[in-house]
């Protein structure tokens, strides 16, 4: 059985109920404002939600198997081509637009043929920071 390429929605989940208690629904929540609510549930850090939108984009990439998208801090989070949005919960950077491959499905089937989920990476081919981009070589 392979294990699809983790995204926002099925990676931040709230913690189990206490007895007794009703479970939290996060599904009516877009992917990109779960990272919020999982730094305040499981963290127990209360983070406000970005107000505006910065002009930047930033290439999400998989890492071991989970899209994330990485800020100008250092920091990342795990995101989903179901919401294009990335908001940094460590230095409050705003929305930021997130560039994903044209076809999704292909990235993803494609690293479903490495059996060893650890080792499913892909970088986008525009992204500066790809490690395997291939530079232009001037004539």
């Amino acid at each position: 059985m392979s294990i699809a390429v983790i995204r926002a929605e099925t990676f931040y989940l709230p913690a189990p109920p206490r007895r007794g208690q009703p479970p939290m629904d996060w599904s009516g929540y877009p992917a990109a404002e779960r990272v919020y609510l999982y730094a305040e549930h499981r963290m127990g850090r209360r983070i406000a939600l970005p107000t505006e939108t910065v002009p930047d984009a930033y290439f999400a990439h998989v890492n071991q198997n989970r899209w994330v998208a990485s800020c100008v801090c250092g920091s990342a989070a795990v995101v989903s081509p179901a919401d294009p949005r990335y908001g940094c919960t460590e230095c409050g950077y705003g929305w930021a637009t997130l560039v994903f491959p044209d076809d999704v499905d292909a990235v993803e089937a494609g690293l479903l043929l490495e059996p060893r989920p650890h080792l499913r990476n892909w970088w986008h081919p525009d992204d500066p920071t790809n490690p395997y981009r291939e530079e232009e070589v001037a004539p």
